[in-house]
């Protein structure tokens, strides 16, 4: 396939997944067992790895800190957005929230997401999810994360919101050990490149 055909694929890949990813959410709301469903559509997106070559999707220069963050879909208003994330090892993020529904699944390498649940005075780590091809990680808008690039090589993951982070002005950091809250919003972010 040349370059343009991939796009075109990718388009229509990327269309026919979130109309179906907006039909779940219709019928059975935002619930864990709904976001299970909108991860098993992306799995199957991040599966046909052609449509999403690192050429294209390029993470920061070897050796640089941080991500690169492609637009791939949003509808009007913010709503479902699907990013590709390429990032480099190396990479950890706060433990934070996201204030809507959010899904991530691996088209390339691994990244430890750890989960927390908040207790008088911090966080209790409850569980770890390794992303990384055939493995995702579904998060309801209370629950908290952090991000943690692992291996050798750079990551590309699909990450799916209810709500576009650039919309989201309400979200915290967490200090792991005390729980204090700090603002986690857009203008931490590297600006979004559209695709």
């Amino acid at each position: 396939m040349n370059e343009m055909d991939v796009a075109a694929a990718r388009t229509a890949a990327v269309a026919a997944t979130v109309e179906r990813i907006r039909a779940i959410e219709a019928k059975q709301g935002v619930t864990r067992a709904a976001l299970d469903a909108i991860m098993a559509e992306l799995q199957a997106l991040a599966a046909r790895e052609q449509l999403f070559p690192s050429a294209e999707f390029p993470p920061p220069p070897a050796g640089e800190k941080g991500a690169r963050r492609y637009l791939l879909q949003e509808d009007p208003g913010g709503r479902f957005a699907l990013y590709l994330n390429a990032l480099n090892p190396g990479n950890e993020t706060k433990p934070h929230d996201h204030t809507t529904w959010a899904v991530v699944v691996a088209v390339e390498g691994e990244e430890l997401n750890k989960v927390y649940a908040k207790r008088e005075g911090g966080l209790d780590l409850v569980r770890e999810v390794v992303v990384k091809p055939g493995t995702g990680i579904a998060l309801m808008p209370e629950d908290i994360h952090s991000i943690h690039t692992l291996g050798d090589r750079p990551t590309r993951h699909l990450h799916m919101y209810g709500l576009a982070l650039e919309k989201l002005d309400n979200r915290m950091a967490y200090d792991p050990a005390t729980g204090a809250a700090v603002p986690y919003n857009r203008n931490f972010m590297a600006p979004t490149a559209n695709r």
